[in-house]
């Protein structure tokens, strides 16, 4: 058997990265037409403000700060000299494009007038100060803008697109010579993802209804021009998070050809090894994000094309992007050792399962290659092409032979990952959904796992969603949805309106980026709720 696995991880590695042409040459510009040809239309709505807020500093509130209505949105007509400063509230979670219209009050203009909008989907963001700026990403992801009127009694349109529920004002500058109202204003919200198609049983609980509706507002933003992993920021394309936001579209706006679209952007783009790259930006004409290849996110491309076909039963999509799933396969067994685990360290490469400091991926990455595997065997019998992969199912054997004996520490009943034997919820949830764990062990482990306070937790809803799968897988049921409920409800409970890109219930600052504002608030890998709450009726709408 490992005379096998060798000879496939020595084909794989000549083929990985040493191409001297074009893997996909002949295909590229066919996939791109079709690509383009499959770009969605944008719905646009008109919002404008729900009703002037003031900022509360409390620390019962999520991150310290609350806001709190203070009347009816009504200063059109009045002196913005004399108001100054105002924080609108439009209810929701919007994403798209703010337009303003200046009136003159009396005299003319005889001075510039300047503003600074500061937009933002918390109330925390809205209230920490952002300079002298201590992120680590870019400051001008942060969305503060200051417009600047040589002119007024005109429509001005930010050109930036805002993600964003709440909108603070300021008058920066004007002149004592004149007065001028803000005598108009609005959004326009834009998505890709059309009608809701979700119904919940009648007796469906009322917490789990509201993680639905959050669940689904969260998918809604996310869908622009393709499935975005934060309209606030990042703005791209992520395959890892394509495949959870594909799983929560069948259970919600079944904007299939979305999926497709995006599913033909990474096949178009991959690179000339043929493997693909991790991300791919839209504007101001798609492109991916040259080198920045993450190793699981493109294995997870395969299972987003396998629920594709089963989906739509589009199997002249599936046949035609067969070969790019392949080829990911391909490039991941050139990592593998003739022992048949998965060498992390066979070459430089990125791994992501959550955003967790000092997570030890090992244990998680010999599950996702074996997942992978067997997700790819399962497109290629589909479509008639298993002969082309008949090594799958010994590779699969022997990988979770090899997994077990590496990992699974049978007498604490647990997955233990690493040089340094760590563990982990997400290597005992990998070592489930991959099946190197039967269901009972697999219960053990998790049960263990969460009752030990050193285990290593997700701090993200993208490790979390994960966790909650194979919770499902292995049968706990009844310990799965409370876990949803719990983790997700947490965040409704708190003010959220759409999902968290960050979210520990036990550290309301956590951020992967050492500053909290510059966390996304609405972030596609966080909407699988409507996924579990659709396919599971019977949990989780009991």
């Amino acid at each position: 058997m490992k005379r096998i696995l060798l000879a496939a991880s020595l084909l794989a590695a000549s083929l990985s990265w040493a191409s001297a042409q074009d893997y996909f040459e002949a295909d590229r510009a066919r996939w791109m037409d079709i690509a383009l040809s499959s770009a969605p239309a944008l719905h646009e709505t008109i919002v404008r403000p729900v009703s002037v807020v003031k900022a509360v500093e409390d620390p019962s509130a999520f991150q310290g700060w609350r806001y709190e209505s203070v009347g009816a949105p009504d200063f059109q007509d009045k002196s913005f000299g004399q108001i100054r400063e105002i924080t609108l509230d439009f209810g929701k979670h919007l994403t798209g494009y703010f337009s303003f219209h200046t009136k003159t009050l009396n005299r003319c203009q005889d001075a510039p007038v300047r503003f600074k909008f500061m937009f933002g989907e918390l109330p925390a963001e809205m209230n920490t100060p952002l300079d002298p700026w201590k992120g680590g990403l870019g400051r001008a992801w942060m969305q503060d803008e200051t417009v600047t009127l040589c002119e007024l009694d005109e429509w001005v349109t930010i050109p930036r697109r805002i993600a964003f529920r709440y909108l603070r004002i300021e008058l920066l500058g004007d002149s004592s010579g004149f007065d001028f109202a803000l005598d108009d204003l609005y959004f326009k919200a834009v998505s890709s993802a059309g009608e809701n198609t979700a119904v919940l049983e009648e007796g469906c609980p009322q917490a789990v209804r509201d993680i639905a509706r959050v669940s689904e507002e969260t998918l809604r933003e996310c869908m622009q021009t393709v499935f975005e992993d934060g309209p606030k920021r990042d703005h791209r394309l992520w395959a890892g998070d394509l495949y959870l936001q594909s799983l929560a579209n069948r259970y919600s706006f079944r904007n299939f050809e979305l999926v497709r679209h995006c599913l033909y952007l990474f096949a178009a783009f991959a690179g000339d090894n043929g493997v693909l790259w991790s991300n791919i930006f839209d504007f101001p004409k798609p492109h991916p994000q040259y080198g920045s290849y993450l190793l699981n996110y493109c294995l997870l491309w395969n299972s987003t094309l396998l629920e594709y076909l089963k989906d739509t039963g589009d199997y002249d999509t599936a046949r035609d992007l067969w070969k790019v799933a392949k080829r990911q396969i391909e490039d991941g067994l050139s990592y593998m050792k003739p022992d048949n685990i998965f060498d992390i360290n066979a070459r430089p490469v990125w791994i992501f399962f959550d955003w967790r400091a000092g997570l030890d991926v090992n244990a998680m990455m010999q599950g996702a290659m074996i997942f992978a595997l067997q997700q790819t065997y399962e497109l290629a019998t589909m479509l008639g092409c298993q002969d082309e992969v008949k090594e799958y199912p010994a590779l699969i054997k022997a990988m979770t032979k090899a997994g077990r004996k590496a990992y699974y520490d049978k007498e604490k009943g647990v997955v233990l990952s690493g040089a340094d034997r760590q563990l982990s919820a997400l290597s005992q949830a990998w070592m489930v959904k991959s099946g190197v764990l039967t269901q009972k062990e697999g219960q053990k482990a998790i049960r263990t796992a969460l009752a030990n306070p050193g285990t290593v937790m997700p701090g993200t809803p993208y490790g979390t969603h994960y966790l909650v799968d194979a919770m499902m897988i292995c049968g706990m049921h009844d310990e799965a949805r409370e876990y949803l409920v719990d983790y997700w409800g947490g965040m409704v409970r708190k003010g959220a309106d759409t999902f968290w890109e960050a979210y520990d219930p036990n550290d309301d600052m956590l951020s992967p980026y050492n500053f909290f504002p510059v966390n996304s608030a609405c972030h596609a890998w966080s909407c699988t709720p409507t996924y579990f709450i659709g396919r599971y009726p019977e949990v989780f709408q009991k």
